[in-house]
């Protein structure tokens, strides 16, 4: 049967929905460039407005992962478990949450992006730290996961080509918001990593992706049903982003964060949430009864944090790099902290410097936002509220204006919510 690109954009623009056979088709045509950037575009808009089926999700999904390579981690001698999060302000947890499951018996292959926008990517993160390196090649990984239990670092260019190409497309056609396109470019890298099960931390809030909890909630059953739809024991948590994570946003003020906590101490909210998916993923790779919490009381997470970095070229004791300008913003009332705006805090360390407006953009390491107090806290006139931190003086007072507004101060404590809104299983 002979397939044109416009016939399957016509199927999809009339509401139809998408055969297989038109699904493989476009996907392996597009990634080898036979099927055009603006065939594509006009496709990705009609599926954007018109939805697609749960079988065509599991379809486009699977012809993005044939598409290109998926790892064998059948020689890993220990259950492989994964994390993914739809990303956040302060979301620094795949940093402590990998080395203390891994310290757990699991192994952990976190293949991690850049950050884009006002959400961090974990990748530069870790590249405040001194020597560290992103890059493995498929030996290096499977042997680093094999002898320490834990490696995050970048995916390889073989897994899901469809989906690098497509998820740039999206970004600059006005697409990224469909839920079959999202939910298909998360779990098509996640299973072709070849990891065995999977957590998903869906975040839902101001700072988040999904500002409301039907839309977040609509990502991840789709999400968690692509998983077990190919093989992968697969589970979602929806947890709050109104507000962010812990009190650091950053690059290198995030690993010391993610250190403290691997040392037994950081931020409540970062401890509680990174406790809660090491359970998650401790169950969902069949290591039942193990309590991660023992791990961070007797040392053993940090002990393979430090194994995690040294084998990527890290200096795991190396002085993480500092802002040479900060300006300390304070409270102009007494009261409480009612709330604080997590996109609004995004958006400034973005401004100082830590973020990215495109993907080739340089980011600083030493940038971001240090908060003082957390909703619920206490506060007097005077009082430090959050600390702005650059590499750049020229770069403050955009940082200034964007968190302007971002902590709101009131006359009686807040109710803080539930940091883990909802399970789906």
């Amino acid at each position: 049967m002979t397939i044109a690109a416009v016939d399957v954009i016509r199927a999809k623009r009339d509401g139809r929905a998408l055969t297989d056979e038109q699904i493989d088709w476009v996907l392996a045509g597009y990634t080898r460039g036979e099927v055009a950037e603006e065939q594509m575009a006009a496709l990705a808009m009609a599926i954007l407005l018109n939805g697609m089926t749960p079988d065509e999700i599991s379809r486009w999904t699977a012809a993005m992962i044939a598409s290109g390579e998926r790892l064998d981690l059948s020689t890993v001698p220990r259950p492989t478990v994964d994390k993914h999060s739809t990303g956040g302000v302060g979301d620094k947890i795949t940093l402590p949450l990998t080395p203390l499951v891994a310290a757990c018996g699991a192994a952990v292959p976190q293949l991690s992006g850049r950050g884009l926008g006002h959400t961090g990517g974990t990748l530069d993160k870790l590249e405040s730290i001194p020597g560290w390196r992103a890059t493995l090649t498929t030996d290096e990984f499977l042997a680093q996961l094999a002898a320490v239990g834990a490696v995050i670092c970048a995916a390889g260019e073989g897994l899901a080509p469809a989906d690098r190409k497509l998820y740039a497309l999206r970004d600059v056609t006005g697409t990224v918001e469909s839920i079959p396109l999202i939910a298909s470019s998360i779990m098509s890298k996640k299973i072709a990593e070849g990891t065995g099960a999977l957590v998903l931390d869906v975040k839902v809030g101001s700072g988040a992706f999904m500002r409301s909890r039907s839309d977040a909630r609509a990502l991840a059953e789709t999400m968690v049903a692509l998983g077990r739809a190919h093989g992968v024991t697969t589970f979602a948590l929806l947890t709050g982003m109104d507000t962010p994570l812990g009190r650091a946003v950053g690059n290198a003020v995030e690993v010391a964060e993610s250190v403290e906590v691997l040392a037994g101490g950081g931020p409540p909210d970062v401890v509680e949430l990174t406790l809660t998916l090491a359970r998650e993923m401790l169950d969902a790779a069949g290591l039942t009864g193990v309590d991660p919490a023992d791990a961070l009381r007797d040392g053993r997470a940090m002990d393979t944090w430090r194994a995690m970095v040294r084998a990527q070229g890290g200096d795991p004791s190396a002085p993480l790099p500092t802002a040479r300008e900060t300006e300390v913003v304070r409270a102009d009332r007494d009261g409480y902290v009612t709330a604080i705006d997590a996109y609004r805090i995004g958006v400034a360390a973005w401004r100082l410097g830590a973020g990215r407006a495109r993907k080739e953009d340089p980011v600083s390491a030493a940038a971001g936002v240090v908060l003082h107090r957390n909703p619920g806290d206490p506060v007097r006139a005077g009082d430090p509220l959050y600390e702005l931190r650059a590499d750049d003086v020229d770069r403050l007072p955009a940082g200034t204006a964007a968190a302007g507004g971002a902590v709101t101060i009131g006359a009686e404590p807040p109710s803080v919510p539930p940091l883990v809104l909802d399970r789906i299983a």
